[in-house]
């Protein structure tokens, strides 16, 4: 038999089979996160026509996904986060399905009429989309095996199989699985979601999961120093090419002297930034006051009761909201800091409160706290003063 043909042109080594496929998978998910992902979905991306199209052409012959379902599948996640409606919540249907069987979940909603039409709106329908990437949607994997055994020969069907294996496992089980269960919360979102790693590498930045989901219309998903999302590096390069435009990136609070009086601009700030805010409150407010009533009261308060403080109310079960209302019935402290919070909340789930009413109800709450006989919490009020918008 001739060892060309056993090995295909290329006729690589080992190492080289393994970085080739480590590559060819890494454009996969390159074409998931900035093109699906960030461009397609939540349009905080504009990539050059010319771009979207390699990405959309890489995707059918590596996966055979059709954008329009995976955008509208994506989008009801994100509508309908952690409640029976959503796609692939390991909340509602248990991480060891989502993680087995996300691609399945991923199937059962993208073949849904009702999903496409309701959430795929404004997805590529040329051509192309309708007469080969839609109708034809296996023959891309087909060719995408004809071409890695003429490249790589019988190697070729291992270099494949990790191809097709690894779209399913690590975005519809990891991300989707592991990235609602396990893992760090900068950010109290109302959903689950949480990050995997610090550094975003292995699935372009789909690992910081939980800055996703705090802000879903930034391009950027990294948000601190120590955070490294390489999708971002990707749109940098990208930029510099000409070939992407960064339309929106997760706001960034910006302080200016305390004002005397608080204004439309102030309101703006505080909820646009509410994220940082709500962060903000819970490391100088929440859980200093947690600390000192935790030292004062010695035994009779349990160090579980901080995670029942700093999470999302609407992700505690009925026993852990029973045992936080019991302990806030027995703690004043406590009490007032998370009565605080929740009715600093108000301000951006108030839909129908009018401008002069956001103006208000930010003033009474600020004036209420700076009167109260809690020092952390003075001091963060003040602070809510000095919020400002970002320069455009």
């Amino acid at each position: 038999m001739n060892v060309d043909f056993l090995y295909g042109i290329l006729n690589l080594s080992f190492w080289s089979y393994v970085i080739a496929t480590f590559l060819m998978v890494q454009v996969t998910f390159m074409g998931v996160t900035l093109y699906l992902h960030r461009d397609a979905t939540h349009r905080s991306l504009d990539l050059h026509p010319a771009l979207r199209h390699v990405f959309r052409f890489w995707l059918w012959m590596s996966s055979g996904i059709v954008t329009k379902e995976w955008v509208a599948v994506h989008r009801k996640h994100h509508a309908r986060c952690e409640t029976p409606e959503d796609p692939h919540s390991p909340v509602v249907f248990g991480l060891k399905k989502v993680l087995l069987e996300g691609a399945e979940l991923y199937q059962a909603q993208a073949r849904n009429p009702e999903t496409t039409e309701k959430f795929g709106r404004g997805t590529p329908d040329d051509w192309m989309e309708r007469n080969v990437y839609y109708r034809y949607r296996n023959w891309g994997i087909t060719a995408l095996l004809l071409v890695d055994l003429l490249l790589f020969g019988v190697p070729g069907l291992i270099v494949f199989s990790v191809q097709m294996l690894a779209n399913p496992l690590m975005a519809a089980g990891v991300i989707n699985g592991i990235g609602h269960y396990y893992g760090y919360r900068n950010f109290e979102c109302p959903d689950a979601a949480r990050n995997i790693v610090p550094w975003g590498l292995l699935v372009a930045g789909e690992e910081l999961h939980n800055n996703h989901h705090a802000f879903p219309s930034s391009a950027k998903f990294s948000i601190y120093r120590w955070e490294f999302d390489i999708g971002w590096m990707y749109i940098r390069i990208f930029q510099m090419l000409g070939l992407a435009k960064v339309i929106r990136v997760a706001p960034e609070p910006a302080h200016v002297e305390p004002r005397k009086h608080i204004d439309l601009e102030t309101v703006r700030a505080v909820i646009v930034n509410r994220m940082h805010v709500l962060r903000a409150y819970t490391r100088h407010v929440m859980l200093p006051v947690f600390r000192e009533e935790l030292r004062i009261a010695g035994g009779k308060l349990s160090r579980r009761v901080r995670k029942l403080l700093v999470r999302e109310p609407v992700l505690l079960d009925n026993t852990a909201q029973s045992r936080l209302r019991e302990v806030l019935a027995s703690n004043q402290a406590l009490q007032t800091v998370h009565e605080f919070r929740e009715r600093l909340r108000q301000m951006w789930s108030g839909a129908n409160m009018s401008n002069e009413k956001l103006v208000q109800h930010l003033k009474d709450w600020i004036a209420q706290a700076e009167a109260s006989r809690i020092k952390v919490l003075q001091d963060f009020a003040a602070s809510l003063r000095g919020y400002a918008m970002q320069p455009a």
